[in-house]
């Protein structure tokens, strides 16, 4: 079976990935080699934080799937306990964050989440939550990697299912000067380059071969932001639970003490830094 090649380019703070991958195929374990199983976890765990757009103290808990289950969110804080399923057809919203929605009930800022329980190869888990948006914890994937290992990793008896491509697929959204491209091949590998017109920054590119290097290459990438940025996000009542402790804030041009006194007041801070480089001069993982 031959597994996609993706090579993604972004030039914006978000990729809009199509609705439909109608060049493939769905297939379970791959032909040429070991049959692949699904995989839930073994206990139930939880995890408590805030919400880095509404600000909402949230817990979010994993509970182990049936087979085939795939990836759902209970919002248990409303009437009737509504369950989204994690599906493209169900994204309403890219805006700084991948929103979710169905019959109403929306979860919010999932991508960290979801990232994680790929990366940790689990097929199957309910996720409970009682709020409208994942805790973002330290901005990272890292504390819901962690999380899961303490919650164990069990094997179950069906296939697992795979997309087999057929030929390439190619997207673009103009708008957002975003492209993506997805190859047939034989390996699994991600090449992503970035571009965010910054001169601190640059053009950066990474790859991955392999997603069991999930755990130690990308699971500790935080979300970041430009210094520039925050009155803009504040004002279109975004990251209310956001500080310098869940996300990089990245100072790349001047800005007067003014505006430094008020995000020091909106961060509870009495002063914050902002030499060229990083807010407070964070120190990189």
């Amino acid at each position: 079976m031959e597994a996609p090649l993706f090579i993604i380019e972004m030039t914006e703070n978000q990729v809009v990935v199509s609705n439909s991958i109608e060049a493939a195929s769905v297939a379970s374990s791959p032909a040429s080699g070991p049959k692949v199983l699904q995989t839930t976890i073994r206990d139930a765990v939880s995890i408590s934080g805030v919400g880095l757009h509404t600000g909402a103290s949230v817990t979010l808990r994993f509970l182990p799937a049936a087979e085939n289950h795939g990836y759902k969110f209970r919002r248990v804080d409303l009437p009737g306990q509504p369950v989204v399923e994690a599906d493209v057809d169900n994204v309403t919203d890219t805006e700084r964050g991948t929103t979710l929605m169905k019959d109403g009930a929306r979860v919010s800022t999932v991508e960290h989440v979801l990232a994680a329980l790929v990366g940790m190869e689990i097929d199957n888990v309910l996720m409970e939550i009682d709020g409208p948006e994942m805790p973002i914890m330290d901005g990272s994937s890292r504390p819901f990697v962690d999380l899961l290992e303490k919650a164990g990793i069990e094997q179950q008896h069906a296939e697992r299912k795979y997309i087999v491509l057929t030929e390439n697929l190619a997207y673009e959204d103009t708008s957002r000067r975003s492209e993506m491209l997805a190859v047939p091949s034989e390996d699994y590998r991600i090449t992503v380059m970035v571009d965010y017109n910054s001169d601190l920054l640059g053009t950066q590119h990474a790859s991955i071969y392999n997603v069991g290097e999930f755990k130690k290459e990308i699971a500790d990438s935080r979300t970041f932001v430009f210094l520039h940025e925050l009155e803009m996000l504040l004002q279109h009542n975004l990251i209310k639970g956001g500080d310098i402790n869940n996300a990089i804030v990245v100072v790349d041009r001047p800005i007067p003490q003014e505006k430094l006194d008020h995000l020091a007041k909106i961060f509870h801070k009495e002063n914050v830094k902002a030499e060229r480089g990083f807010l407070d001069n964070v120190q990189l993982r």
